[in-house]
């Protein structure tokens, strides 16, 4: 009773187009499901996600579930979800790729998830890390750890979208250590993030993991960076 009330006088929005949602639907409505940008990234091992770590780390797999585009419907669900609360988002997107991960199965094997780490004042600022029910959901649907402790984050940066490609990677290749024991040695770890754009965090992040002896990693991210 309370709870319909509560509906009436403030209806739930999406968080696409901001249109009044319907009591099935949960957090984006169903026309923004049908016209968010998929990648089809899983279609191709050797995909543009893919090709953005080559020759720089070794990867098994890359992969984004939808494309990036300023002032569109995915920009504003993870601006939601980033800046304004809504980690339900991460839930929804983490259920979203696990489908594809799970056929992903058929030809490899991961054993933990790790998010892409927040320093711990970014952690107290925020309050959340965006990608942890993310993580979350992929890990319950994998059947596998989730673990945010093995990948740590040293230094506490502003953000880096002003910054140039060159003065991003001198600064971020120091950002990330790993702390682990010999549970951690010959694991595939499956690394996570929101948006992929130039790669360098991700990148920096898989050069700490694979200071493990006998790691593999694979990447995937809610979203990529498109033009």
């Amino acid at each position: 009773m309370i709870n319909n009330l509560v509906n009436l006088f403030f209806p739930d929005v999406c968080l696409g187009c901001k249109g009044f949602l319907l009591s099935e639907e949960r957090v984006i409505c169903s026309t923004c499901r049908h016209e968010i940008p998929l990648t089809q990234h899983f279609l191709n091992q050797e995909n543009e996600a893919f090709m953005k770590f080559y020759g720089k780390i070794p990867v098994e797999h890359v992969s984004a579930l939808f494309y990036f585009h300023k002032k569109g419907i995915v920009q504003e669900i993870i601006h939601g979800l980033k800046y304004h609360g809504h980690q339900e988002v991460g839930t929804i997107f983490g259920e979203w790729i696990s489908e594809e991960l799970i056929l992903l199965l058929i030809s490899t094997h991961f054993d933990a998830v790790i998010p892409v780490p927040l320093h711990k004042k970014r952690l107290r600022e925020r309050g959340y890390n965006q990608v942890t029910n993310f993580g979350v959901a992929i890990a319950k649907k994998l059947e596998i750890p989730f673990n945010e402790s093995l990948l740590k984050r040293n230094v506490y940066s502003k953000t880096q979208v002003k910054k140039d490609l060159l003065g991003r990677i001198s600064v971020i290749d120091s950002l990330f250590d790993v702390t682990f024991n010999e549970n951690a040695h010959n694991k595939h770890f499956l690394l996570i993030d929101d948006v992929l754009t130039t790669g360098a965090t991700l990148e920096a992040c898989g050069r700490a993991l694979l200071k493990i002896p006998g790691a593999k990693i694979s990447i995937v991210c809610m979203a990529m960076s498109h033009s």
